[in-house]
């Protein structure tokens, strides 16, 4: 074969119109994830982008809006349980997961029902 997969350069998240702010307060305020700045020519269609050493995520605006509830970024950290505990002091569901033999996980849903998965690998 003469190309190769590397890694994921982003992970594109939707949100409904002017859901700008709430993305900036959950992505940035309680994951501390960096806001950057989009590119000059897509900053028209609104949303926001947010990076957190390799990984990124863009939130976009989407017309009409769904949620995507089923299909997710899984997001590997280092000690999952502080993070878990940041999410239940800003009074956000944690739905605990045992399913992954190997894992420890959880999934949050964002301000705009969109699915996340954490995970942390047993060593």
């Amino acid at each position: 074969m003469s190309f190769q997969l590397e890694c994921f350069d982003h992970v594109q998240l939707a949100a409904p119109c002017n859901g700008e702010e709430q993305a900036i307060a959950f992505y940035q305020g309680i994951l501390g994830m960096e806001l950057i700045d989009k590119p000059e020519p897509l900053r028209k269609n609104g949303g926001v982008w947010f990076q957190a050493r390799s990984l990124q995520i863009h939130v976009g605006i989407e017309d009409p809006f769904k949620p995507s509830r089923k299909a997710h970024p899984a997001i590997r950290v280092q000690h999952l349980q502080e993070l878990k505990n940041r999410f239940v002091l800003s009074q956000i569901n944690v739905i605990e997961d045992q399913l992954l033999p190997g894992a420890n996980r959880f999934y949050v849903v964002d301000p705009f029902g969109n699915r996340l998965e954490f995970l942390e690998w047993k060593i």
